[in-house]
């Protein structure tokens, strides 16, 4: 079993967590829809990262809808004291899985109660506020509307603590005037660092950043140098760009999902994974293969 401790922990506001963590996205149904095809190896992913030290994990009521929560309660509930578990909202899902956003102060007040009853908790450690205003990310325009509401649902109690997810720097500005903001949630990865600037910002404030598609999505990153890496130290495109990942800022916290616990292990095995200098300047110039 691979030690993730080796990875270090940072801070999401009050709670401590280790680097590597669990996205729970990828144990729904095809399309992030509808359920599992196999609900028992879902079950078994999920206690798995656990036992393995796992105390992050990443999900959200509209994966499913509903049912990465109800496998997470399932899988786990009671949870272990210092498991955090981060979700979003502001985004459903429409009846032919379609991605729709979500932003009135009642969508954004259902969506925490559906959080809450589906996880079986009082309070939700983090509540990202995830921004649609363009399909194919990030995309400037205040925020303040919907923050002011999940503000609001703070202060009542049922949200601890408050991050954004597919935001701008602008926004990320905007946003740290309204309220604390212990984390950001957007795309990056070592193919697509359009974000660098604003992970030193973060880790200078000692804010958490947390890529999402961190080994790419949907379709894995190619590139002839990450394949060439890969075969000269030994270990899998991944795990890799798991580690590149690690060693890219100490406020970068990782989520891979997998629906397999091969995988998974691979994934947390990454944590262990020491880069050579010489190969780390040929990864950081993957970005600019493109």
């Amino acid at each position: 079993m691979a030690n993730i401790d080796v990875g270090g922990t940072f801070n999401l506001g009050t709670r401590t967590v280790k680097r590597i963590g669990y996205g729970a996205m990828q144990l729904a149904g095809p399309g992030v829809f509808g359920p599992p095809k196999d609900r028992d190896a879902a079950l078994a992913v999920l206690r798995e990262a656990v036992t393995s030290g796992v105390n992050h994990i990443d999900t959200s009521d509209y994966y499913g809808p509903h049912v990465t929560n109800q496998l997470i309660r399932e899988a786990l509930h009671p949870y272990p004291d210092d498991l955090t578990i981060v979700t979003k909202i502001g985004a459903r899902r429409g009846e032919d899985a379609t991605w729709l956003p979500a932003y009135s102060q009642e969508d954004l007040t259902r969506a925490v109660h559906d959080n809450l009853n589906n996880l079986g908790l009082d309070k939700l450690d983090v509540v990202n506020l995830r921004i649609m205003f363009a399909l194919d990310g990030p995309a400037e325009g205040t925020i303040e509307e919907p923050l002011t509401a999940l503000a609001e649902l703070q202060r009542q109690g049922l949200v601890r603590h408050i991050g954004l997810s597919n935001v701008t720097s602008a926004q990320v500005a905007e946003a740290r005037k309204m309220v604390d903001i212990v984390c950001v949630q957007n795309m990056y990865n070592i193919a697509h660092r359009h974000d660098d600037p604003l992970i030193d910002q973060l880790a200078q404030d000692g804010i958490a950043y947390v890529p999402f598609f961190p080994l790419g999505g949907f379709t894995p990153l190619q590139s002839l140098t990450l394949s060439k890496v890969s075969a000269c130290i030994g270990a899998t495109p991944m795990q890799i760009e798991i580690a590149w990942l690690l060693r890219r800022s100490p406020n970068i916290l990782l989520i891979p999902g997998t629906s397999s616990i091969a995988h998974l292990s691979e994934n947390l095995a990454a944590s262990e994974l020491v880069l050579p200098e010489d190969l780390v300047s040929e990864l950081d110039a993957i970005a600019g293969e493109g």
